[in-house]
């Protein structure tokens, strides 16, 4: 066999692998492929292979190349949600592409995505040369300025997949605490990640009624609830032009500016009372306590609907959690009334002073009152008080001014529940897989270009875990069912083969897969390239 080159008139030559033979005393050949579709290099290796240059390799060691399967499956994925057709495919636009990749497969800072790049096959996949963290820092500035184009984009397509615009869109906001002391956004505020002391910034991020993330903002770290809500009322309208739905949002977005902003918009909206807002409208008389129950009951005041419900399982986990609280508190009491007895030089009401500061953080200071009697600290419990504090355990009141036509009572009840798949996606974007925080860029550019990449990444991971639950389950029916990190980890085998041929030239090849990785990739509906 050899590889004949055959000239073709003005069209490159045809690349033919050809047998001789011979028949009737003359020498005929035999055309077997075409190669000239090979790789010029290919090509040479193959015609020193057939000359016997490799005789004395029987079976050439390969190395092993970057990792492939990992970011190609991403890739394809990212496609179907039209992804990098909406960040653009320029460089920049693909330095975005690779930002959100990374940040589900790897998280971390914008250096370790650098060297993070230098294992997987980013030039093969996403056909971007080398890069340093500048470059990933300029890719967030430039996220930060096409934010809005880039979500409206997105969300026409997700418009193309649904008969019609959403009626409903669940809201809601967190907060996140930032590393150093210089941030454009930094602000000290409530701290609801529970890191009291640290600058933090206020992320809201507006989901359609399934949960599906369609925009995210940031405001700075001393910004409520309410100011949050007219911003996230302008996507809503102006942004993606859509006039009539219902807000859902969390309790904070019940008062009045809240409330007020919507209003004034013309939308409807759905949120929960706090503690203090239900004892309130029970002093009114309206609604009686024993409205309460697992059955959802609804009450109506000065226009406004409220949908009132007892969750008796949360009621005792309430009740569970305060009786657990109780009982640590004592044997506290206990283990320093020993100490006290044991050394004359400690002091009884140090120690109740220490208590006292315990019972404040575990917001106990109005069910148990501590005293010093001798040298001793008793622990007396205010049943008042307990009954108060438990009175309300379980209790849910859901205020709306959508009107009963629109939506009955079970309706509101459960599009406020459905809130709780925001609430999943924050720990997700935060702690969980992207591990959003902390946030350790400076410029609000960066720090919002961050955020929405971070946004990008959860409607990503999102999509991967609704394909391997329609294939494998869910963990809750189903412990072995494959997750989200099973099927990164799975996928973060599958690396390239290099061959060296000499100095110069080397073979790459794609394994197949295994068992495993096959399944991943059929439940995922991805196909690896043929070459």
């Amino acid at each position: 066999m050899y590889v004949a080159t055959v000239p073709n008139r003005s069209s490159p030559p045809a690349i033919l692998l050809r047998k001789s033979f011979r028949q009737d005393g003359k020498v005929h050949s035999r055309t077997l492929a075409n190669l000239s579709s090979w790789d010029p290099a290919r090509i040479q290796a193959f015609q020193r292979a057939l000359r016997g240059e490799f005789d004395h390799l029987a079976s050439p060691d390969p190395t092993l190349g970057p990792v492939f399967g990992l970011l190609f499956v991403l890739r394809q994925i990212a496609d179907s949600l039209s992804l990098p057709a909406a960040l653009g495919n320029s460089r920049v636009g693909k330095l975005a592409l690779f930002l959100v990749l990374a940040r589900v497969a790897r998280q971390g800072s914008r250096w370790s995505a650098v060297r993070w790049a230098q294992d997987h096959a980013v030039a093969e996949v996403l056909g971007l040369t080398s890069f340093d963290e500048d470059d990933l820092y300029a890719a967030l500035d430039d996220l930060c300025l096409r934010q809005e184009a880039i979500e409206k984009a997105l969300y026409r397509r997700y418009l193309g997949r649904r008969a019609a615009p959403p009626a409903l869109f669940l809201y809601d906001i967190t907060s996140s605490y930032l590393e150093g002391e210089f941030n454009a956004l930094g602000e000290h505020g409530y701290p609801r990640d529970g890191k009291p002391g640290k600058l933090r910034i206020v992320i809201g991020l507006l989901t359609d009624d399934q949960g599906e993330p369609l925009a995210v903002r940031v405001f700075a770290g001393n910004t409520g609830g309410p100011a949050a809500v007219a911003a996230q009322i302008r996507i809503v309208k102006d942004q993606f032009g859509v006039q009539e739905l219902v807000f859902v949002g969390d309790r904070g977005m019940a008062r009045s500016k809240g409330k007020q902003a919507l209003e004034e918009a013309g939308l409807r909206y759905i949120s929960a009372l706090t503690v203090p807002q239900i004892r309130k409208l029970l002093s009114t008389g309206t609604p009686r306590m024993s409205l309460f129950a697992e059955q959802v009951c609804e009450v109506e005041a000065d226009g406004v609907r409220y949908v009132l419900r007892k969750n008796e399982a949360e009621a005792a986990r309430e009740q569970h959690r305060l009786e657990d609280k109780l009982a640590k508190l004592g044997r506290k009491v206990e283990a320093r009334n020993q100490r006290v007895k044991q050394s004359k030089r400690c002091q009884p009401e140090a120690g109740r002073r220490q208590l006292q500061a315990w019972v404040a953080r575990h917001k106990l200071t109005g069910q148990v009152e501590l005293r010093v009697e001798g040298r001793a600290i008793v622990l007396e419990g205010k049943q008042a008080g307990i009954g108060q504090a438990l009175q309300l355990a379980g209790c849910c009141a859901v205020a709306t001014d959508v009107p009963k036509e629109q939506m009955n009572e079970q309706a509101v009840h459960d599009s406020y529940v459905r809130l709780r798949k925001v609430e999943r996606d924050f720990r997700l974007l935060k702690t969980g897989l992207l591990e959003a925080r902390p946030v350790f860029v400076r410029k609000e550019s960066r720090t919002r270009g961050h955020v929405f990449c971070c946004m990008l990444a959860l409607k990503l991971g999102r999509e991967i875990e609704r394909r391997l639950q329609a294939a494998f389950g869910t963990t809750d029916a189903d412990p072995h069912a494959w997750t989200l990190a099973d099927a990164l980890a799975a996928l973060n085998r599958l690396c390239l083969l290099e061959y060296r041929i000499d100095e110069k030239t080397k073979l790459t090849r794609l394994p197949n897969p295994d068992a495993r990785q096959e399944e991943i990739l059929a439940a995922l509906g991805v196909r690896l390239p043929k070459k």
